[in-house]
């Protein structure tokens, strides 16, 4: 509970630093505590952190594109803070400074595992985003 929480105060900084106003600023905060709830039950459950880095960015950026249908707003007003909790920081932190102490097995492993999440996320990001073009262009088809 404590996580999901401080992922929900967390994304709401970002959005506060990013200059995101008014009610988006709580909705950004929702989004990040989404990804991160995500996350963390995927985590647990596939015993694969890759893939719930994955889906818990296609969830995310699912809920930005969707607000920003809702809202009339750019989905990156949404996208960027929602995908704080995601960020791989303890795997880059440790990435530099196996790299620094001039570590270069631990900076091998490390950083090979921090850019795999990193691709996860991108990839998740791109996938969702694709997938909720699509639906979006064969509504638009659909009407006309």
């Amino acid at each position: 509970m404590i996580q999901i929480m401080t992922s929900f105060l967390g994304s709401l900084g970002f959005a506060v630093l990013f200059n995101v106003r008014g009610r988006y600023l709580l909705e950004a905060a929702f989004g990040g505590m989404l990804g991160w709830l995500c996350y963390s039950l995927l985590s647990g459950r596939l015993h694969n952190e890759y893939l719930a880095f994955l889906v818990a960015a296609m969830l995310v950026t699912g809920y930005a594109e969707l607000m920003a249908r809702v809202e009339k707003a750019p989905a990156t007003t949404f996208l960027i803070a929602g995908m704080i909790p995601l960020v791989p920081g303890k795997g880059l932190y440790y990435t530099m400074r196996y790299a620094i102490g001039a570590e270069s097995a631990g900076f091998v492993s490390q950083g090979t595992q921090t850019l795999a999440v990193a691709i996860a996320i991108a990839g998740g990001v791109m996938a969702a985003s694709s997938i909720f073009r699509v639906i979006v262009s064969l509504q638009m088809t659909a009407k006309n």
